[in-house]
């Protein structure tokens, strides 16, 4: 069966950086960081080991009715926020609903109103659990409210597998749409976490860094001095579609979807195969989707946490993959300005790399003080120009549980 060319039509996001993408994109060029202190009783309450995160820069009440923000979970909020936005960017197109299927992830789901729920019944008696908790918990709520704004009724999925969740929800609109399930899809993630217990549960894993008198600098992939990543918030969608049809209703195009691939570790619950084989293997199945070769990548969004052992076995990831060619690659890690999103950290970086081919720039790593000699990557400090002629980058994200997810982008000529 013959391929179709996928494309990219509308991007949306809500993130520490920015309310949308727009905005997110222009303060990650800017070299800015969306972590900051945490200002919230519960911090000293729970004297919680680490005490800031990336929090979202625009509340999303200062967004959505008042009616949303009471019947939905901040995860569904902020996946609201942004499908709406990348459903805007695409013109919004005018489709049949049967046609039309979002593919919206996360990594935990509703927390906030899991946890509030289990406070009530506890100091308050079952009687006050409010009858919304179970469809404002559930891990498909902002897929089902997306699907509900937006008309769409080709499905509404939901992938939850860690941090690689996102990722895959954009490698599975790939495969939707080249099965002809649907002409449009929305594709995206979502995470809203920043909470005492995850906070703690994380930081008892030492998974967090603990610069809490500098939390600006304190995502630091692929540098020596890294401790941990960043937990943050936030959104990000895709609207992608066939050319054919985009081209149709006469769509601007950002890139093309060109490959997206899921493998598995199958080594630790939470540590990554220190090889890495299997995030190699979907590395390299993305680019076979694609129709490229390693040599022909110009640039990538790497999942690069800021984790010690996280960081140099993604790079032993790609060096498997790109060989002597990784020294001509233009690598960014964007959690240095965002810190991670978990489940919705996929879609926003599927989303600048996109911007990234698009306005043919890399945007920069920031907090790269002193590059780690076991990674001998070519990161990008500042916005770079990736230069004429067709660009094709891929941008990775590794979960909890072995999961690997990874995207294949390729310039719009």
């Amino acid at each position: 069966m013959e391929r179709k060319k996928i494309v990219v039509t509308g991007i949306g996001a809500t993130s520490p950086l920015g309310g949308t993408a727009p905005d997110s994109w222009k303060a990650l060029l800017a070299g800015e960081s969306g972590i900051s202190t945490l200002e919230h009783d519960w911090v000293a309450q729970h004297e919680l080991p680490v005490t800031f995160a990336g929090q979202a820069r625009v509340p999303a009440a200062d967004v959505l009715e008042r009616v949303e923000v009471k019947r939905l979970d901040p995860s569904s909020q902020f996946a609201l926020i942004a499908a709406r936005e990348a459903w805007a960017d695409a013109g919004s197109p005018e489709t049949d609903p049967v046609r039309i299927l979002v593919d919206f992830a996360t990594g935990i789901g509703g927390l906030w109103t899991l946890l509030d729920a289990w406070d009530t019944l506890r100091e308050k008696g079952p009687r006050r659990v409010l009858p919304m908790t179970i469809p404002m918990i559930m891990p498909n709520a902002a897929a089902a409210a997306v699907s509900m704004a937006l008309s769409a009724r080709g499905g509404a999925r939901t992938v939850v597998s860690a941090c690689a969740s996102s990722t895959e929800s954009v490698a599975n609109a790939y495969d939707h749409l080249q099965a002809g399930l649907a002409d449009v899809v929305i594709a995206g993630g979502t995470e809203a976490v920043t909470h005492a217990l995850p906070i703690a549960a994380f930081a008892s894993m030492q998974a967090l860094s603990r610069r809490n008198d500098d939390p600006a600098r304190a995502s630091r992939p692929y540098d020596v001095d890294r401790d941990g990543f960043v937990l943050s918030e936030g959104a990000a969608a895709l609207v992608l579609e066939t050319e054919e049809h985009a081209l149709a209703r006469g769509a601007r195009i950002y890139a093309e979807l060109a490959g997206g691939a899921v493998t598995s570790d199958s080594y630790h619950i939470t540590a990554p195969d220190p090889e890495g084989s299997a995030a190699a293997r979907a590395m390299r199945a993305a680019l076979e989707q694609a129709g490229a070769k390693p040599e022909d990548v110009t640039h990538v969004n790497a999942h690069a946490t800021s984790t010690p052992v996280g960081d140099i076995a993604e790079y032993k990831a790609m060096l498997r993959i790109f060989g002597d060619a990784l020294d001509g690659i233009a690598v960014s890690a964007t959690k240095a300005a965002t810190g991670h999103l978990l489940g919705g950290t996929g879609a926003l970086e599927a989303v600048f790399t996109v911007l990234a081919l698009a306005e043919r720039t890399a945007p920069p790593t920031i907090n790269l003080d002193n590059q780690d000699p076991e990674i001998p990557l070519d990161v990008v400090t500042s916005p770079r120009p990736l230069g004429d002629g067709p660009l094709l980058a891929i941008s990775n994200s590794f979960g909890f549980g072995g999961h690997n997810a990874v995207a294949a982008f390729r310039s719009y000529e």
